[in-house]
Order: structure tokens, then C-alpha cells, then sequence
């Protein structure tokens, strides 16, 4: 038995902000995937993911019916019988490995489901994100069901605001454009609850809440805005503020061994960095005008490019 593939996603704008309305855009990258396997004589880290469904399992039996249902009995055997999820997609990088899994899992398992192929509703949509977040919730306390909703559909998502989501398509890519956004090996692993824990008690703050709603939010906005569109100049213009912000309000999810480069992109406009999920490892995103120039300032440092310009 081999399930389908599903890929990673990247979240190119919205992480912490879509917690608060902001705008977002999610897009699937299909350099990392998973698949449903199963194995008799499982070792090492199948067996862990084998052990890691047996838990999910026993956790998607409380869910409410009325959200989703699954054929039960079928994931129980299968998982007995040594399925594990065969994945590519790195844990704790903000490209989404849960996700896959639990977008696998709804595929192959759930009674009534909605696919890929029907007239995708906002109603859908929403639908979707709802059973998702609700899965996705086994794995990190809480969850906004984004990136499940992404490695299911495998399309770019807009997210305008919680409850207003459509599926988008994104400027094709300029194969020989200078610009590229690209991916930042941390090299360390991030865990997503703590982050957002740190965020949340921040939100407390007045003065942390206000910085939010006007400066993260509104350069959120223009930067999904300005990728819709193509305009490539303001992109840059409001990228370069928004990793301004994240440097200054933000500096808990930012590697400590990264402060430095973050501040470089910003005062020699080579490339401008960002968070790429919740932070505190895993990758950082990159943008840049110019790849080579980027690449000469980050010489050392293992550079993915998921766009170009």
C-alpha cells in the first residue's frame, strides 16, 4: 500500500498575524512530501510515526461527529498492521509536516469528505479548515487548520481574514528573474507551541497589541496585496518593514545566531528576512532582488529557492 503524495506548504506572509485577521498567503512546495505506508517489519523512524498514529488515532475517536467522521475500523487495522506516514518534509521548520499527515489522513480515512475535485465554496473551504484545525490540534495544542487545508488542496490559499479564505492562484514564476524568495537553514529545530505562547502573552501588552494592528498587520497586508499583483517594487519596499518589525518586536522567534545577518539584509538591502511559521528554528524565509548578491552575503548558510521573480 502506497497513499497519494502531499506536499509541505510555506506560509510566504501571515504567520502570527492571520492569529489576529491579517491577511495571509499560503503556497504548497513540492520539494518536501509525504505518503501513507505500511510496513510489517517497521525500525527506526517508521515505527516511531507507526507508534505517533496509534495516539492520533485513539485522539480522532473524541472528535465531534458532527465535524467529520472516519471509517474507524479501517485506520485501526491499518495502523495495527504497520502503516506509517513515509515523509521528506522536515519536523519543526514551519513547512508544514503535520499537515501532510493529517491531510493524508482525511483523505484515505474520512466518511462524507470534501475533495479536491468538487466546486470548491468559501462554505467548503471553511468546512475544511475546521475539520483540519481540529485534527491538527493532536500536534500542537492549536491550530488554525491552514496548513493541513494546503497539503490537501495543493493550491495557493489566500487567507483574508479568519472566517474569509479562497483558493488564489499567485504570478507565475520568471524562471530566469533575478529575484527569488528562498528558504534559511536554521539548522535547529523550532517548536511551534512555545512561540506562540510567547506571543500570546505578549498580545496582553497595549503597546505590543497596537504595534500589531499597525505596523505588522498593515505590511502584512500590502506585502500579500503587492505578491497578488506583481509589484515587485512595493513588495520589497513593505517586506523590508515587516522584517524591520519582526527584528524589533519579535526577537524571541529569531535564532539568536541570526540577529546579525537579519540586521545586514536590512542595512545592505541584499536580501531581507522573515519568519517562515511560528519561528524559533526550523527555516527562515528569504526575499531578495538579486539571488547571486544574496547568496555572496549569506555565503555558508544553505540556500532553498521555492519562487522566482
Amino acid at each position: 500500500m502506497k497513499g497519494p503524495l502531499f506536499y509541505s506548504k510555506i506560509l510566504l506572509f501571515g504567520e502570527y498575524g492571520i492569529i489576529k485577521d491579517s491577511k495571509g498567503l499560503s503556497i504548497p512546495y513540492s520539494f518536501y512530501n509525504g505518503a501513507l505506508k505500511t510496513d510489517k517489519n517497521l525500525s527506526g523512524k517508521a515505527k516511531k510515526s507507526n507508534e505517533s498514529l496509534k495516539k492520533f488515532t485513539q485522539y480522532l475517536e473524541t472528535l465531534d461527529a458532527s465535524l467529520v467522521t472516519f471509517d474507524l475500523e479501517a485506520l485501526n487495522k491499518h495502523v495495527e498492521a504497520g502503516m506509517y506516514f513515509d515523509s521528506s518534509i522536515p519536523q519543526g521548520y514551519g513547512v508544514g509536516s503535520s499537515g501532510a499527515l493529517v491531510a493524508a489522513i482525511y483523505d484515505k480515512y474520512a466518511q462524507d469528505k470534501i475533495t479536491v475535485l468538487e466546486n470548491l465554496t468559501r462554505e467548503k473551504l471553511l468546512k475544511l479548515k475546521a475539520i483540519f484545525s481540529a485534527m491538527e490540534s493532536f500536534f500542537h495544542g492549536k491550530s488554525s487548520g491552514l496548513d493541513p487545508l494546503n497539503s490537501y488542496l495543493s493550491i495557493p490559499i489566500l487567507i483574508n481574514s479568519k472566517d474569509n479564505i479562497e483558493a488564489t492562484g499567485i504570478p507565475s514564476q520568471k524562471t530566469d528573474g533575478k529575484g527569488a524568495v528562498f528558504l534559511l537553514d536554521s539548522g535547529m529545530i523550532g517548536e511551534t507551541a512555545p512561540m506562540i505562547r510567547i506571543f500570546m502573552e505578549n498580545m496582553k501588552q497595549e503597546g505590543f497589541r497596537k504595534m500589531i494592528k499597525n505596523q505588522f498587520i498593515k505590511h502584512t497586508d500590502a506585502c500579500v496585496e503587492d505578491f497578488l499583483k506583481g509589484d515587485i517594487k512595493s513588495l520589497f519596499s513593505n517586506t523590508k518593514q515587516l522584517s524591520k518589525v519582526v527584528l524589533n518586536h519579535f526577537k524571541p522567534m529569531i535564532p539568536k545566531q541570526f540577529h546579525d545577518l537579519w540586521k545586514k539584509g536590512l542595512e545592505t538591502n541584499d536580501y531581507y528576512l522573515k519568519l517562515c511559521g511560528s519561528g524559533g528554528g526550523g527555516y527562515i524565509l528569504g526575499f531578495t532582488e538579486d539571488l547571486q548578491k544574496a547568496k555572496q552575503a549569506l555565503a555558508g548558510h544553505k540556500l532553498e529557492v521555492v519562487y522566482n521573480f
